[in-house]
């Protein structure tokens, strides 16, 4: 028998469930399947939306409507995915979530799944908490994945858990909001739960992932993240994640309830617009045009050091002790393209500010120096 985690927005719901199995369950981690959604918005991908089965090569059958992404399975140009890459590095079995037919989709790839696999356990795991969204927050930015998710797992006829990782660190849901609907207390995850993981943090691009393994390992503090320099707050909550009344969370979640019945992805966004307003997929087709008309900077470190500098002056005084890569790569004017070499440049040239997997803030200005040559 083995496990079923289903990663309810992707991304970096994907380490995170390989995260909290290894903590659960430590070596014996090999055994859990992982369902996510191949949607690594455009940091990684720069075509807009989720990548479906037709988007990649080498994907293998696991039942007529689920497809497994081994680690030689590659996405077909342009599009890109990190899947292959967890496949080769984590332990879990990664199957892909295919959206393209609505909630009715997942359904029933889900009771494949469970068909096929008779797991022992099945979770839905969601980084942050925006599964517990009503829809209507003003700080809400990317509820569809994880309604889809929701939904279809409220209809499938197996006992699923719902648990909250890191609950307000995706800055979709304030924690305030959420506290009287997070259940006990599963796991607290600590800097050795983080091992299994960690290389695949110090490139993945995931920021609430990177937040909730950098909270793991003691961090504390305000980290800035996004293009919009969304400030979150690390705290103990951080590293906590709590079971929630999956029926409970449904009935909150109006966006969910609405796309029940739905059987293809534009269903899903026109009723996504008509209860929240928008849809994140718009969001990123729009910011896709943006990004083809920008000329991004140089990758040098004698111009960027100095525009480094101004950045943290800025943050610190917001308040910030911390950001992430992705967050840099924006403010700078750098392309997806450019995150790992500019990560690697300032980790090379200011060592002692690098909190793995987020940047620190340095509390005061310091005379810093080039790398040597």
């Amino acid at each position: 028998m083995t496990r079923l985690i289903v990663a309810a927005g992707g991304g970096g719901d994907a380490v995170a469930a390989a995260m909290l199995d290894a903590a659960l369950y430590g070596d014996d981690n090999g055994r859990a399947v992982i369902l996510t959604y191949a949607w690594d918005r455009l940091l990684i991908d720069p075509v807009p939306g989720p990548r479906g089965p037709e988007n990649f090569t080498g994907l293998e059958p696991i039942t007529p409507a689920v497809w497994k992404v081994p680690a030689q399975a590659r996405p077909i140009a342009p599009a890109g995915s990190t899947l292959p890459r967890l496949a080769a590095e984590l332990p879990p079995t990664f199957a892909l979530l295919d959206p393209g037919h609505g909630a009715e989709g997942v359904t029933r790839q889900l009771e494949e799944l469970v068909g096929h696999l008779q797991p022992e356990s099945i979770d839905l795991l969601d980084v942050g908490g925006d599964a517990l969204a009503q829809g209507d927050e003003p700080t809400l930015k990317s509820p569809l994945a994880d309604a889809v998710t929701l939904a279809a797992c409220a209809q499938v006829n197996a006992p699923i858990r719902l648990l909250i990782a890191g609950p307000g660190l995706d800055g979709e849901l304030p924690l305030d909001d959420m506290r009287g609907l997070l259940g006990p207390v599963v796991h607290t995850l600590t800097a050795r739960d983080v091992e299994p993981v960690s290389s695949v943090l110090e490139w993945h691009p995931s920021e609430a992932t990177g937040m909730l393994a950098a909270t793991a390992r003691g961090v504390r503090g305000t980290c800035e993240v996004r293009d919009a320099g969304l400030p979150i707050p690390l705290t103990d909550e951080g590293p906590t994640i709590h079971e929630v009344d999956l029926d409970e969370a449904l009935s909150r979640n109006q966006l969910a309830r609405t796309i029940m019945t739905t059987a293809a992805l534009d269903e899903v966004e026109a009723l996504s617009r008509e209860v929240c307003g928008f849809s994140e997929i718009d969001y990123e087709r729009n910011k896709a045009l943006w990004l083809k008309e920008q000329r991004p900077t140089q990758l040098a470190a004698e111009s960027l050091l100095p525009q480094l500098d101004q950045f943290e002056a800025e943050a610190r005084s917001r308040g910030v002790t911390h950001t992430t890569f992705r967050r840099l790569t924006e403010a700078l004017n750098l392309d997806g393209t450019q995150r790992e070499a500019l990560r690697q440049l300032l980790i090379n040239s200011r060592p002692e500010q690098y909190a793995a997997p987020l940047w620190r803030i340095t509390a005061a200005s310091t005379d810093h120096t080039s790398p040597a040559p």
